[in-house]
């Protein structure tokens, strides 16, 4: 190789660390950026859990007398927050919980109905053949995440082995 060769090598060995550099420093603040609107999203999430429960709660004791439909609306807001709460612990979205917040939603729905129209009809049949999926669906998520894991156990394992030495 001549040294006008060597040179055009060694420039475009320089631009192309040049390119890694500029794309490695991009990714670094695309990914700050996401997980900052992440967490900032999850606090509000948070917060207006927080503050909806509070207020149901009020309300609650102001009209002197608290249904089962009430307890029920806590429920669902105990679910919510133990949904934040886990996706700011492990950073994955536990599915089953989003069911639970869909069953309990539902009884609600169906007590509500029932308490307020006293008349049997095909709506309380449907709310409940709903619940009876949302049932089976936790089951079917139950069953894949134990027969499937997302980590393997032998990862697991190894994870485990080298916390403990």
């Amino acid at each position: 190789m001549d040294t006008r060769q060597k040179d055009v090598q060694v420039k475009t060995n320089r631009v192309e660390a040049w390119r890694e550099s500029m794309h490695n420093q991009a990714q670094s603040v695309g990914n700050l950026l996401v997980e900052a609107f992440h967490y900032l999203a999850l606090f509000g999430i948070g917060g207006i859990t927080a503050w909806a429960s509070v207020v149901a709660f009020l309300g609650m004791l102001e009209k002197g007398h608290i249904t089962v439909d009430d307890i029920l609306l806590l429920f669902i807001y105990l679910e919510l927050g133990a949904m934040v709460g886990i996706y700011f612990k492990t950073n994955h979205m536990p599915v089953r919980f989003l069911i639970y917040v869909a069953i309990t939603a539902l009884t609600r729905l169906m007590i509500s109905d029932i308490s307020h129209h006293h008349r049997p009809d095909m709506g309380v049949v449907y709310v409940s053949g709903a619940i009876l999926l949302l049932g089976l669906a936790v089951l079917v998520v139950r069953f894949a995440s134990s027969r499937f894991p997302s980590v393997s156990t032998s990862r697991r394992a190894d994870e485990r082995d080298t916390e403990e030495s």
